[in-house]
């Protein structure tokens, strides 16, 4: 039997994760909300950073992780993130970045945003990895495929992690990921396992978390 490209990543060991569950229930802070590439923290820990286009649910994916309700700012309306924004939990900085594609504010600074963007996944060494947030409901749209191909030119590896899996049956789900499978096919910076996610109920949040908490444990 061939297994399937880009499997979804099973669930942790149990001490896999309670390391998880350990690593984020302590505290994690608020560092900085940053406008340009001047104000970024000192690189001195690793990072890891979560990409997505406009109201894919990266700021309330950050608080289920944590285990805050307002860690980061959450809003129904897309392009409300118009920062770099950085949390410190201990050796790890993770890293909520601007939404791409539709932004409820003006062309200029959409576009300052994008820079910004560009420059951060381009520029950042200690950036481990770089997890984009696809909607379950849509798979990936074109609007994703210039983030993925400019990872994949920055030499930053990249995770899908898809959003909002409780809004999406189960017929419906496996098309997605076939549709998601396709697309990502063709990228080298893409990391070979894909993780479902629900912030809602709580699916695939200590995959996640493991996940993440290996990630700081190797570097």
């Amino acid at each position: 039997m061939t297994s399937l490209p880009f499997p979804l990543v099973e669930a942790p060991d149990e001490a896999s994760r309670e390391r998880g569950r350990k690593f984020f229930a302590a505290e994690t802070t608020f560092v900085k909300g940053v406008v340009a590439m001047s104000g970024l923290p000192p690189a001195d820990r690793v990072e890891i950073c979560f990409a997505g286009r406009s109201n894919v649910g990266k700021s309330t994916l950050i608080n289920a992780l944590t285990g805050r309700k307002s860690l980061a700012r959450a809003s129904n309306t897309p392009g409300r993130t118009q920062e770099i924004n950085f949390f410190e939990r201990g050796p790890l900085y993770l890293v909520d970045l601007p939404g791409y594609g539709f932004a409820n504010a003006p062309v200029a600074v959409v576009d300052k945003w994008q820079r910004l963007l560009k420059n951060y996944l381009s520029g950042r060494a200690t950036l481990r990895r770089a997890f984009v947030l696809i909607d379950s409901r849509h798979g990936i749209k074109a609007v994703d495929e210039e983030i993925l191909s400019l990872l994949d030119t920055s030499a930053v590896p990249f995770q899908v992690v898809l959003t909002k899996a409780d809004k999406i049956k189960l017929g419906e789900r496996d098309k997605m990921l076939t549709q998601v499978r396709g697309a990502l096919a063709k990228h080298v910076a893409a990391y070979p396992e894909l993780i479902l996610t629900s912030s809602e109920n709580g699916d695939g949040i200590a995959t996640l978390r493991s996940t993440i908490t290996t990630l700081t444990e190797q570097s």
